[in-house]
């Protein structure tokens, strides 16, 4: 009787970790921020600098 009990309750405890073990993973973490700081300031300036040449030359010809 010891063994049924014993086999029966290795049984359902397998049955039940089966579910748990086959589970699809969590959601990935959030991506880590990138800081648009450096480069993206530079590049602003630069704009702003060509754009501030071309309308000065523009004047100039009128």
């Amino acid at each position: 009787m010891k063994t049924l009990i014993y086999i029966s309750l290795a049984i359902l405890f397998t049955i039940l970790m089966t579910s748990i073990l086959l589970a699809q993973p969590g959601l990935p973490a959030a991506p880590s921020q990138a800081p648009i700081d450096g480069g993206l300031s530079l590049l602003a300036l630069a704009g702003g600098g060509y754009a501030i040449k071309k309308l000065r030359d523009k004047r100039v010809e009128w």
